[in-house]
């Protein structure tokens, strides 16, 4: 459903309104991503943008929007005949929201499996692919999106259409959308798959001055007061950039692209080592609708950087922990070196007659009057790499005064850790888990909408009851009540609560550097297993929760690298803490099974029968059923293995930081190899 807020009435954010305007010019440009903080205007802006787009001529009475010029030939609402033979009609482009929650069926619609076996008819019920297709799809918090979504809109952006295949019954039509997603990064990122499916991508953050902010605020309550009222105050401007929209897409096919601008185009996409051809493609694209948004029919220089400003910053991420962003330097040298002229203004007309102060782009976070970043930058957020020297300082006794924080070692390729038995969470890749994906392991009779028929179950369920319906064919009558639905096993994400010793005798023989490398490998893990994460620290008296349960990997890595170190092991307060932790996440998630990752050397020292203390507080876990493991950090000849004894009251297993690794791929070889000339 689209706002009546008009879209010429949304104040700064020079950025994203560009990037959605290219898009309603050039659909073929990709899609934008939006990221930026909540509160600032994201959704509004991008469901104006269906209000500037040109109305769609569709074939009359299709469900599947088919154009009367070029009729697919393969809709299921077909066939339409000849191009120009179908009557036609004209209506407004869609925009289409999927939520979050949405499911496989809505998504991609749905077949009647009843009237498919009894009577071999497609009765299929079109989804939100197929109302989107000539439009806009539109994907609010995309970041949170389940997986499985996530591959089918990978698939339909691909191939421009949709398949929905059960049982043998097909059915394929069209689907070529404009995808536009919404996100938080503060709730987490998005698969690197679905990241390079978006064309572009811009930063939003809400304005520092006051003046900007009197403005929002002031043109908000006059909608509030009387929508309809400022619609009208707007109508002409509006009417005004849905005409230069239409009369750019008009002159798009005149655009010439030189053998110049796409040798700069190649060689800056070839200097920030982007992965695969994608981005050159979409670079070349958006230039071209950037001279055509200004009304030119040449792309210049100016043009291809700002092309590579919005189209370039997305795809620079090589893990989690990488912060978006260009070097303009970079960017401006690689232009110059390859026949850019440096004395070019930065930056094309965009809509609104804005623009960025100098050297703010739209793939780095915005800044504050003082030029600070408003986002971590990849040393503050835990990137790996960069300087070590400053590890934990050495030899620190228990109870010394605070050290400072030590740097994360090398990340590594951690062994899988999963939770006991079989869950029914949300679709991830840790645990073992009832899903609507995966292998099948049985069948039932369906709660509700049948999703997954069990082919074999439901002809066994009818096969006795074919006389007494009356059957006289070759078809088998089928009734409701003989369909059964298919059980699958997949896997699920779980909630990984990191409880990490952060006291004085962590700090030992800059033992610290380690433990952070190894909690930020874990966190890798758990980014690539689609879990939620939580870090609770102890030392000194107490314990803090560091960061609540969170989809946000980058965050809990941000959390991580500044954790200083010192004072006594309270090891019992961060049991404590962490069990009303997780006490809490099964009010607010019963379906997400956590595990229990605690990273300490076992010396309980903090409080009175510290010992004691730890085990009665393990057993609170225990009792609870929380999957637990104890990563051991004990170094040094002498070991006391108390970090094992932790490991037995918690009813869990205990690892040390060797054994956390996966054995390398040159390792499984060399064994491999080993084995075989045994044999031989």
């Amino acid at each position: 459903m689209t706002t009546p807020y008009p879209f010429t009435a949304i104040v700064g954010m020079d950025d994203l309104r560009l990037g959605l305007l290219l898009n309603a010019v050039s659909p073929a440009v990709g899609g934008v991503l939006v990221r930026g903080e909540k509160g600032t205007a994201k959704s509004t802006a991008v469901r104006a943008l269906s209000a500037l787009l040109p109305e769609v001529p569709v074939v009359s009475g299709c469900r599947f929007s088919c154009d009367p010029a070029a009729p697919d030939p393969a809709c299921p609402d077909g066939p339409h005949g000849p191009a120009g033979a179908s009557g036609g009609a004209s209506r407004a482009a869609r925009m289409v929201e999927l939520p979050v929650g949405a499911s496989e069926d809505r998504l991609v619609g749905a077949l009647d499996i009843e009237r498919a076996l009894a009577e071999g008819v497609k009765a299929f019920e079109p989804g939100l692919l197929a109302d989107a297709h000539r439009g806009i799809l539109y994907v609010d918090e995309v970041n949170l999106l389940h997986d499985h979504l996530v591959d089918l809109l990978l698939d339909a952006a691909a191939m421009g259409a949709s398949y929905v295949e059960r049982e043998g019954v097909s059915v394929r039509h069209a689907a070529r959308f404009l995808l536009v997603g919404t996100m938080n990064p503060e709730e987490g990122e998005l698969r690197p798959q679905l990241l390079d499916r978006f064309g572009l991508t811009v930063e939003v953050a809400a304005s520092r001055e006051p003046e900007q902010r009197v403005e929002v605020v002031r043109r908000r309550l006059a909608y509030d007061d009387d929508p309809a009222a400022f619609a009208a105050k707007w109508a002409d401007e509006e009417r005004a950039l849905r005409e230069r929209v239409v009369a750019a897409r008009g002159l798009l096919p005149d655009v010439r692209l030189g053998d110049p601008a796409l040798l700069q185009i190649a060689a800056t996409c070839a200097a920030f080592e982007v992965d695969g051809m994608r981005a050159d493609i979409v670079m070349a694209r958006t230039a071209s609708a950037l001279a055509a948004w200004a009304g030119r029919t040449d792309v210049s220089a100016d043009d291809v950087r700002q092309a590579a400003l919005l189209a370039l910053p997305h795809r620079r991420r090589r893990n989690p922990f990488d912060a978006p962003g260009l070097d303009e330097e970079k960017l401006d040298d690689t232009l110059k070196e390859f026949g850019g002229d440096e004395d070019d203004d930065p930056g094309p007309d965009g809509p609104g007659g804005g623009g960025r102060p100098p050297g703010d782009s739209p793939g780095t976070p915005p800044q504050d009057g003082a030029g600070r970043s408003d986002t971590p930058t990849p040393s503050d957020a835990g990137e790996p790499g960069g300087d070590r020297e400053g590890a934990a300082a050495s030899a620190a006794p228990s109870g010394s005064g605070e050290q400072p924080a030590a740097r994360a070692a090398e990340p590594f390729r951690t062994k899988m850790l999963s939770v006991p038995g079989l869950g029914e969470g949300a679709a991830g890749r840790r645990s073992r888990a009832r899903t609507e994906h995966g292998r099948t392991t049985g069948a039932q009779r369906p709660r509700g909408t049948l999703t997954k028929l069990h082919l074999a179950a439901t002809v066994q369920a009818a096969a006795p009851h074919q006389r007494a319906r009356g059957r006289s064919g070759t078809g088998l009558v089928i009734r409701r009540d003989d369909l059964r639905q298919a059980t699958r096993e997949g896997r699920e994400g779980n909630l990984v609560l990191f409880v990490v010793d952060a006291s004085g005798s962590m700090a030992a023989r800059q033992r610290m550097s380690a433990v952070k490398g190894a909690v930020l490998s874990l966190l890798l893990d758990a980014y690539q297993r689609r879990d939620k994460v939580g870090l609770v620290t102890f030392r000194g008296k107490d314990a803090d929760v560091a960061l609540p349960p969170t989809s946000s990997v980058d965050a809990a890595a941000a959390r991580l690298e500044q954790l200083p170190t010192g004072g006594r092991t309270p090891v019992a307060a961060g049991l404590l803490k962490a069990h009303d932790v997780l006490r809490i996440e099964r009010l607010r998630d019963p379906s997400r099974r956590p595990l229990l990752v605690v990273v300490t050397d076992g010396r309980a020292t903090g409080g009175p029968e510290p010992v004691a203390l730890a085990a009665r507080a393990a057993r609170l876990h225990e009792a609870d059923g929380t999957a637990s493991v104890v990563v051991d950090c004990e170094s040094g000849p002498v070991r006391l293995g108390l970090a094992g004894e932790l490991a037995a009251q918690l009813g869990g297993t205990a690892v040390t930081l060797d054994e956390l690794r996966a054995e390398s791929i040159a390792g499984l070889v060399k064994d491999v190899q080993t084995t075989s000339r045994r044999a031989a």
